[in-house]
């Protein structure tokens, strides 16, 4: 009878291997935690290097009291902003002066109609320029885009952002020691409250409130000229219409927020020593205007071939409307910069009075929209399919009329481009930019 097979050197040498196999497992186990660990360090100072480098101190000066909530974070959200130490590069150079004791100038709402006018203005005599926009689709934003590529050329750089970002707008001011604030952003028109209420609050209230309060907290603090509007006359029925007359009658919501914004002024002018100007413009138009005012869209239509929808009153009278050539106010918001005095508060807290202005910047020479209409024919040589209808009651006002003898005193504010000569300029323009 054979013998059963010998096994113990199988199972000593399967015994072996599987203490090989652990060992082996260990070592590269180990291997793998060294390798991970030296990684991970390796990002790490990667990092290090990366933010200490494209991220220098923003300021050499102590931190405003109130500013700690925003600079905190700033290193990460300024990968949103822009690119680091290029973009604060940027930043700096756009807003620097280049002549003696000129003004280093935020200019919200740059890409607007007004705002690439008056940064353009103040560019050329060598100031400071730094423009701020959103570039929101209320109208057409390639227009603005348009307009950003013209303040490009004349090196005037726009930052994108919301004047509802404070840590955007903190980040900035830790940048430049603006000596001034032309405030210029805000949602405009009458008849769109109808359809988004939210956003004239959201930008013209809120907005406005955050840009105070970062301001406010600035050391230096800026001298702050703001658009206000005509529209805060409302139902005032003086003729022409004066800074005194009253402005508790809104006609619409836009006009609300405008006289909000004129109260909120008071208060931090009242509280935190801010120099703050505000200025009640009369119907903007001109060369690189907004889409969506009349004497716009009526040149666009006319030369289409379209027919337009002109309002009349509901007692039958003609609508007018105190036209005003951009040149002219630009000339104004220089005038109220260049008149302004500096504010008088300090790391938030007020140090002495600050001046408080309201101005009214129009043509002072009302014109009927028929009248309007007929320069247009004229200087497009097509006749106008007109539809005269009554004036929907959607916040329109039917006549305004601006008494300038105050912005005149005080900043020799006196406008020189009647309607005719305004319009063909604009007609050349936008016959020239959309090709018609």
């Amino acid at each position: 009878m054979a013998s059963p097979p010998d096994t113990s050197k199988t199972t000593k040498l399967e015994r072996y291997n599987s203490y090989i196999r652990r060992v082996n497992s260990t070592k590269l186990l180990a291997a793998s935690s060294k390798l991970l660990f030296r990684v991970t360090l390796l990002v790490a100072l990667v990092l290090i290097f990366f933010f200490t480098f494209n991220y220098p101190p923003l300021s050499d000066n102590p931190t405003p009291a109130g500013h700690h909530v925003h600079t905190t974070s700033h290193l990460l959200s300024s990968a949103f902003y822009g690119s680091g130490a290029s973009w604060e590069k940027e930043v700096r150079r756009s807003s620097t002066p280049r002549r003696p004791n000129g003004f280093s100038v935020l200019v919200t709402g740059a890409g607007g109609f007004v705002g690439t006018h008056c940064s353009l203005a103040l560019k050329k005599r060598g100031d400071g320029v730094l423009g701020l926009d959103n570039f929101n689709t209320y109208y057409d934003p390639s227009l603005k885009r348009a307009r950003q590529k013209v303040l490009k050329q004349h090196e005037i750089f726009i930052v994108e952002g919301d004047l509802n970002d404070g840590e955007l707008l903190a980040k900035l001011f830790d940048i430049v020691p603006f000596t001034h604030v032309l405030h210029l952003a805000a949602q405009a028109g009458v008849r769109y409250a109808m359809e988004n209420p939210q956003s004239y609050v959201s930008s013209n209230i809120a907005g406005y409130v955050n840009l105070l309060e970062v301001a406010k907290n600035a050391d230096p603090q800026p001298a702050i000229v703001w658009a206000s509007s005509s529209s805060v006359y409302g139902l005032n029925t003086e003729n022409p219409f004066s800074e005194s007359d009253r402005t508790d009658q809104p006609a619409s919501l836009y006009a609300a927020t405008k006289k909000a914004g004129e109260e909120i002024a008071h208060t931090y002018n009242h509280i935190y020593g801010l120099s703050i100007t505000g200025l009640r413009f009369f119907t903007v138009y001109g060369p690189w205007g907004r889409p969506d005012m009349a004497y716009f869209f009526f040149t666009k239509d006319i030369l289409q071939g379209k027919p337009i929808n002109v309002y009349q009153t509901h007692d039958n009278k003609e609508v007018a409307r105190d036209f005003t050539y951009i040149d002219d106010i630009v000339k104004g918001c220089l005038g109220a910069l260049d008149t302004a005095e500096k504010s008088t508060g300090k790391g938030g807290k007020k140090k002495g009075p600050a001046q408080l202005r309201i101005y009214n910047l129009g043509n002072t020479s009302p014109v009927t929209v028929g009248k309007l209409v007929s320069i247009l024919e004229s200087l497009l040589n097509v006749k106008a399919k007109k539809h005269v209808i009554k004036m929907p009651r959607n916040g329109d006002v039917p006549f305004t009329h601006a008494n300038v003898s105050l912005a005149y005193k005080d900043f020799g504010y006196k406008p020189t481009t009647d309607l005719s000569s305004g319009l063909r300029k604009f007609v050349k323009w936008l016959i020239e930019f959309f090709a018609l």
